[in-house]
């Protein structure tokens, strides 16, 4: 009897921190475990956020989209960072727009799951970030893109001149590298 309680009591607490999860990725804010034990979690003020396009011909193909989200440690120390970053589209008057940030694999790209990277000064470590440009009911035109490294409350603001249908953005967790076919 007290084995099923158990189970129970996890099952609900692991639905709770679920939830939590979604909430936090739908409001733009990251969410991560803890960094590495004894190297510091990776801040704004140390990094540089930048998307590249990786791979042949980059990422595009029915109506998806794809780059490459880099963060750089720029920071003279080393730091960590661990999961997914959130995510929020602006205008260009860098007023907040309505946006739906879906973290797992994307449209180009498995998600490798959330890993601690430990980054020293100068190393980088890639998120693979998709939208779809299709028509749609709703389509939300963007200048920038906020992005906010896991376990942070602040957030890099990059260009971002795109349409992204819905506000839909799908993004990878933070790995060494994205390999992109």
């Amino acid at each position: 009897m007290m084995r099923n309680s158990a189970r129970k009591t996890a099952a609900v607490t692991a639905g709770i921190a679920l939830a939590a999860g979604t909430v936090l990725a739908a409001s733009g804010v990251a969410a991560a475990a803890p960094a590495a034990r004894g190297t510091a979690t990776c801040t704004t003020s140390g990094l540089h956020a930048s998307l590249v396009d990786k791979g042949r011909g980059g990422q595009a193909g029915m109506s998806h989209i794809g780059k490459v989200l880099v963060l750089k440690n720029t920071s003279g120390r080393t730091c960590a960072l661990r999961g997914y970053p959130g995510l929020r589209l602006e205008n260009a008057h860098h007023q907040s727009q309505t946006t739906h940030t879906h973290w797992g694999a994307t449209y180009f790209v498995p998600d490798p799951g959330a890993k601690t990277i430990v980054l020293r000064p100068g190393q980088s470590a890639e998120a693979d970030l998709v939208w779809a440009d299709a028509d749609a009911p709703r389509m939300v035109r963007a200048a920038y893109l906020e992005v906010t490294p896991p376990a942070s409350r602040g957030h890099l603001t990059i260009p971002f001149n795109h349409i992204v249908t819905n506000g839909d953005l799908s993004v990878t967790a933070f790995t060494r590298s994205i390999n992109v076919a």
